[in-house]
């Protein structure tokens, strides 16, 4: 079904096929990486028509000698937040280093023998998902130690989408590091030219950055993933949907975690109404899912139409706050949905009854500001 409805949009002109992500753009980084020794940051989503970035550049008698890995890992199948250890590659015998856990950020040691940093990992343009921090994280390491860091650029699927509540640095964390929506409508190049620009490494320091840029490519282009960014994102509409239900992640209700459905329903056991259930079990990418084994009841989103101009929908946790029992328990005591929504404004606009349009009208000046900034790293005008 997937394949018939690229192909129809094909046809009718709204996917370009001839779209060429950054790492195909190899006239402007190949000649940088000659006699150099270099590392990777990059997972199972660094691809060149279908072949991974490590082994295009290894044919191409590149001298890589290290694999960073951010969250998920280098294969993209651990669960959000678990702890991925260092290795080696089984198919290449070159070294991995986790950035995740305790080891955010590489290290002096992580960077003694390399020359030259390339970072080429599928954004998804949300704040929260954590590749955008483990990419500061690299700018800041290689910053300080006056190595090149190259972004090899690629589309964000949810386009030009800017939406949300501007972080609050009070609520800093991996999942939101920079004072920017929700959804912010940059592609990860355009996004790393805004961490340089607007000073936000550490002691305001610079990134000597490339962005080998994107080939045919502008914000209204329609792109879909050719493999899954990360493990429960697993096609178009769940990415759409991720920007709304991830805020479920800071409440006791599921997003679909340990089912097929993952950030395309949610649901809760105590939820009142009945008509629509799931279950969580284990599997790959959620080994311990939130009410494994328990039916849940709530929403079934499969069948939604997201218009790409659109931007978060308030409605689904606005229906599940009101439809849950037990509301002084609804958002998780740990405040992780302060995090995710970027201060602790939108629990109490919840919790007051303020509807989705009052909400949002309280982001627009942080909005109409955040635009202003943006338009200075533009890559796709």
């Amino acid at each position: 079904m997937r394949r018939i409805i690229i192909f129809f949009l094909l046809l009718l002109g709204i996917i370009r096929a001839d779209i060429e992500v950054g790492a195909k753009n190899f006239s402007e980084y190949i000649p940088l990486l000659k006699n150099q020794r270099v590392a990777v940051v990059v997972n199972q989503s660094s691809l060149i028509d279908g072949e991974h970035l490590i082994d295009n550049l290894l044919s191409k008698k590149i001298n890589i000698v290290k694999i960073f890995a951010p969250e998920h890992g280098f294969r993209g199948s651990a669960d959000a937040g678990e702890r991925v250890k260092n290795g080696k590659d089984s198919a290449t015998g070159l070294p991995i280093v986790s950035l995740y856990g305790k080891h955010k950020k590489p290290t002096k040691k992580d960077l003694e023998d390399i020359d030259v940093v390339i970072f080429d990992v599928q954004d998804v343009g949300v704040r929260f998902y954590t590749y955008l921090s483990t990419l500061h994280y690299v700018m800041e390491a290689t910053a300080e130690r006056h190595i090149p860091i190259i972004v090899l650029d690629r589309p964000n699927p949810n386009g030009e989408r800017i939406d949300g509540e501007i972080l609050n640095f009070k609520y800093k964390s991996f999942v939101g590091f920079h004072p920017v929506p929700i959804l912010y409508g940059m592609t990860i190049g355009e996004y790393a030219l805004m961490i340089n620009g607007e000073g936000w490494l550490k002691g305001n320091l610079k990134a000597d950055l490339k962005v080998v840029p994107i080939k045919n490519y502008t914000h209204h282009s329609f792109y879909y993933l050719p493999v899954k960014p990360s493990p429960n994102l697993p096609n178009e509409l769940s990415i759409y949907l991720y920007p709304s239900l991830a805020l479920f992640e800071g409440t006791v209700f599921s997003v679909g975690r340990g089912t097929t459905m993952q950030f395309q329903i949610y649901g809760n056991p105590l939820y009142k109404k009945k008509d629509f259930s799931f279950t969580p079990q284990p599997m790959e990418g959620a080994k311990y899912p939130k009410f494994k084994g328990k039916v849940c009841y709530g929403v079934d989103l499969r069948s939604t139409y997201i218009n790409l101009y659109n931007g978060i929908n308030l409605s689904y946790l606005i229906d599940a706050y009101k439809n849950y029992p037990k509301k002084s328990r609804f958002f998780l005591k740990n405040r992780f949905f302060d995090k995710l929504s970027g201060s602790d404004k939108l629990r109490k606009q919840i919790i007051a009854g303020m509807k989705p349009e009052e909400i949002k009208l309280s982001w627009k000046k942080g909005l109409d500001e955040f635009k202003e900034i943006r338009k200075n790293y533009l890559i796709y005008k």
